[in-house]
């Protein structure tokens, strides 16, 4: 397939009073092997600086005032202008070939739809890290794909053309602060849409998740909320037939 040309990349970084995890985020993006074009922040209420540390490190900062995830990222989303928005949050930390690594991707394939790819625990021990991956990160990969019939983008390490997010941009359900806002936009994508999950490209992330069982069973709640919203319209044993019918690539 014939590379197509330089494409223009946004990068979005949804926050809520995360200043100095933005701080050192931003750190990292700015050492970048390939910069992306442009960088947007979403602020999304924050009592802290963390509007301020943005704009230090050059992001434009928009506010998005309706609380939740969902709502911050679809902010993001609408106001990138870039040809392929990618997206991390406060806590990733990538590598510093990260956006590199996104730009090439899409521009050897114009057939990729959207691309994603796992993280690494830094911040915990090493064999609670080792087990956090195992357990959680392939975890939340293998059920989810087993769920959707289909690649589950990870919102702390993706991206998709900006085609992509518009197709599903009135889909998604960005009012919903209980919903897991990066399972709801893979449950929203056009049968067809090529998503490919990257092993080797690899992100840092906090551990926070697992500082307590609530903090823990909050995040399996939002996936069991948004596992039953998007089974409403498409159940999985109906998401595998279409995959599975004659004649679906």
């Amino acid at each position: 397939m014939t590379p197509s040309a330089r494409l223009r990349l946004s990068l979005v970084i949804p926050v809520l009073d995360d200043a100095d995890l933005l701080d050192r985020c931003l750190e990292a993006v700015a050492r970048q092997t390939r910069l992306p074009d442009e960088v947007v922040v979403v602020d999304n209420g924050s009592a802290d600086a963390s509007a301020e540390v943005a704009r230090r490190h050059g992001a434009r900062v928009v506010a998005e005032p309706v609380r939740g995830i969902p709502a911050a990222a679809s902010c993001g989303y609408d106001a990138a202008s870039g040809d392929v928005v990618l997206r991390c949050d406060a806590d990733t930390v990538p590598p510093e070939d990260w956006v590199e690594r996104v730009g090439r991707a899409f521009e050897q394939d114009a057939t990729l739809g959207a691309l994603t790819g796992p993280g690494t625990f830094y911040d915990l021990p090493r064999g609670r890290a080792r087990v956090a991956r195992v357990f959680y990160m392939r975890g939340y990969y293998w059920g989810i794909h087993a769920a959707l019939a289909g690649v589950p983008l990870w919102g702390s390490n993706m991206a998709m053309r900006r085609s992509t997010w518009e197709s599903v941009s009135g889909r998604v359900h960005r009012d919903d602060p209980r919903v897991h806002d990066d399972i709801d936009l893979s449950f929203q994508l056009p049968a067809g849409t090529v998503v490919r999950y990257d092993r080797a490209l690899v992100v840092g992330v906090s551990g926070r998740t697992f500082d307590s069982p609530a903090t823990l069973w909050r995040r399996f709640d939002w996936a069991f909320r948004t596992l039953a919203l998007g089974w409403r319209t498409a159940p999985p044993w109906t998401r595998w037939a279409r995959r599975l019918s004659p004649g679906r690539s």
